[in-house]
């Protein structure tokens, strides 16, 4: 992507799409700074047993995942922005709710709440992305800033909960509840400057209700067939962030701590150096041969995994590399895929049903443990090398797949 190309690119991002943009680092932001550290919190202050703190911070992923789902149908039907307004309202809210909560009940559903706002604002904003950006390159750069931004979110969100969860004062989740109020003004600001001229949806057809749409999605069989994929990829990388730290520690590795602290500088620091200058790279290359290329490399990180000697330090690094690679390629160009499969008038339902992928991050500590317990490290890799052929071929199958009139067609 040529760098002049790009900034006239960035001429083209409207006012709304960079509070979109930013809404959703904010959103990803704050979500992080409340869950890594909610295990600790509910074990200190409230001597929760670790089944206890597994199983409410589970259901709440899980519950945020399949609420995401609805919502973006909700979206589609009743407009983008009221879902915003609400996603971040509850925001507010929620925490509010965890600098004020003085009993576990309190707090607990305050934790459950504190997981929608996410789920409310996704599909909803990259929605609101396409409104805004008719060009399919402008929408690409907008997707892959979105989820650059995502993951400096990621990042610098649990900095932030380490100072105001772990430090003793609870009280400062407060300024979260301000800073949410400040995106809502803002929403507010950029939707009222638009005098409503911006069309919720952008065909005449009338978004169907509920069941109607799982009906329509029910038909499309090829966009099924990439949720599949999808799944599988997200699963797959999520053994990087459980099963594998569970099989170094296991092992006993020497400096486990150094080691897994360079893993995750490593993967943070490819997707923030790589992510651009790959997307130059594979600029003339379709989506679906991005696809193909990403999880083709995946696929090497995991036979690399399961080859590497378990006290093999560089080894470690190297293969999060080349994962980490593989990571920024796949999934900025994922949402573009979900983009173009989208018809007009279901964006944001389609990006709702993408969000039902991140289940495969919810099941991986599970399954991946289950394996290591039967197994072994090297088995659970030789597994995942397996699942991530699968994914490939399940791309392959949906490309050829025929999709029905009423949804559009497959953009490569």
């Amino acid at each position: 992507m040529d760098r002049g190309n790009v900034i006239a690119q960035l001429g083209n991002f409207t006012p709304l799409v960079w509070v979109m943009l930013l809404g959703n680092f904010f959103v990803r932001a704050t979500y992080y700074m409340v869950w890594p550290f909610l295990s600790v919190l509910l074990y200190q202050k409230y001597d929760l047993s670790a089944t206890e703190v597994g199983l409410l911070l589970t259901t709440s992923a899980v519950v945020s995942v399949l609420f995401g789902f609805y919502t973006g149908n909700l979206a589609d039907r009743y407009g983008r922005f009221k879902l915003l307004y609400v996603a971040v309202l509850v925001g507010v809210f929620a925490f509010s709710a965890l600098a004020f909560a003085d009993s576990l009940w309190s707090f607990c559903f305050a934790v459950f709440l504190a997981t929608i706002p996410r789920s409310l604002w996704d599909a909803p904003s990259k929605a609101v992305l396409s409104d805004e950006l008719k060009d399919d390159k402008d929408r690409e750069l907008a997707l892959h800033m979105l989820y650059f931004l995502v993951n400096v979110g990621a990042a610098l969100g649990p900095l932030y909960g380490l100072w105001a969860g772990l430090n003793g004062e609870q009280f400062s989740f407060i300024y979260t509840a301000i800073s949410y109020l400040g995106l809502c003004i803002a929403l507010l600001l950029m939707h009222r400057s638009r005098a409503a001229n911006i069309a919720e949806v952008s065909s005449s057809a009338t978004p169907p209700n509920f069941f109607s749409w799982l009906g329509i999605l029910k038909k499309d069989t090829a966009f099924l067939l990439v949720l599949a994929a999808n799944l599988l990829i997200y699963f797959v990388f999520a053994q990087g962030d459980s099963s594998l730290i569970q099989y170094l520690a296991r092992a006993e590795v020497p400096e486990l701590a150094t080691l897994v602290s360079l893993l995750i500088v490593t993967n943070s620091a490819v997707i923030v150096l790589f992510q651009f200058p790959l997307l130059h790279v594979m600029r003339h290359w379709s989506i679906q041969t991005r696809l193909y290329c990403g999880g083709a490399i995946l696929v090497v990180s995991q036979i690399l995994m399961a080859l590497n000697p378990v006290d093999y330090f560089t080894g470690w690094i190297v293969c999060v590399f080349v994962l980490s690679v593989s990571e920024a390629i796949l999934f900025s160009n994922i949402n573009v895929h979900i983009d173009r499969l989208a018809p007009e008038h279901l964006k944001a339902s389609y990006f709702g049903a993408a969000g039902l992928c991140s289940l495969g991050f919810a099941l991986a500590p599970l399954l991946g443990g289950v394996v290591l317990d039967v197994g072994s490290g090297p088995v659970l890799f030789i597994v995942t090398s397996v699942i991530s052929m699968a994914a490939l071929l399940i791309y392959h199958i949906a490309q050829s797949t025929p999709r029905n009139h009423t949804t559009c067609a497959i953009h490569s």
